[in-house]
């Protein structure tokens, strides 16, 4: 006691970590990475960190986005898209809420890949709070170094005789995976398999 006021007296603002995103407060203070010990309990309280929509527009120069064109060969590409976004919120959003949209191809890109992002949600207090972020990569040397750990994870699994997909790498490094895991859990996953848990 400080006075009239106790420690359960306080009003927490908000921390975001993959361990604490989509969870009650109460459960959110005290997840990892918190390394202290607890030292009273906050009751459930109702508050959550939460995601409403989201786009992804991209574009690109090569091959790959000139194909695009033709829209008959999106459907999948625009499916396995969604399903890498969608992964990675942490609820189950409304179809009409996630926008992975259209791909266009411009010429003097080349080799080049740029990606818009925008992500809408609400906080506590029901105070609205946006994300917008744009990415660029050369594409070729970005898929290049998947490929490469693919082939890489393959040796291990032959090596057990494992066959088939292999459920953390796949999360990890495909868009559209046989079994779709956030993106910090497929890594984790994936590095348990390099160490030798095989399961």
């Amino acid at each position: 006691m400080l006075g009239p006021f106790h420690v359960g007296d306080l009003e927490f603002a908000e921390d975001v970590a993959e361990r604490k995103v989509g969870r009650d407060l109460s459960d959110a203070i005290v997840a990892e990475a918190n390394k202290t010990n607890v030292s009273t309990r906050v009751p459930s309280t109702g508050v959550l960190r939460r995601a409403d929509r989201t786009y992804q527009l991209t574009f690109g120069g090569n091959t790959d986005f000139l194909n695009m064109l033709e829209r008959n060969q999106l459907e999948s590409k625009e499916l396995s898209k969604t399903r890498a976004v969608t992964s990675e919120v942490g609820v189950r959003l409304p179809e009409a809420a996630v926008h992975v949209g259209r791909s266009d191809y411009v010429a003097w890109l080349s080799d080049r890949k740029w990606c818009y992002i925008r992500m809408e949600g609400t906080r506590c207090g029901n105070v609205p709070i946006t994300c917008e972020v744009r990415l660029e990569v050369w594409n070729l040397p970005n898929s290049a170094g998947v490929v490469i750990d693919v082939v890489r994870l393959a040796k291990p699994a032959r090596v057990h005789g494992i066959a088939g997909a292999l459920a953390g790498p796949s999360a990890y490094l495909m868009k559209s995976p046989p079994r779709q895991f956030p993106d910090a859990e497929a890594r984790r996953l994936t590095e348990a398999f390099i160490a030798g848990d095989t399961r």
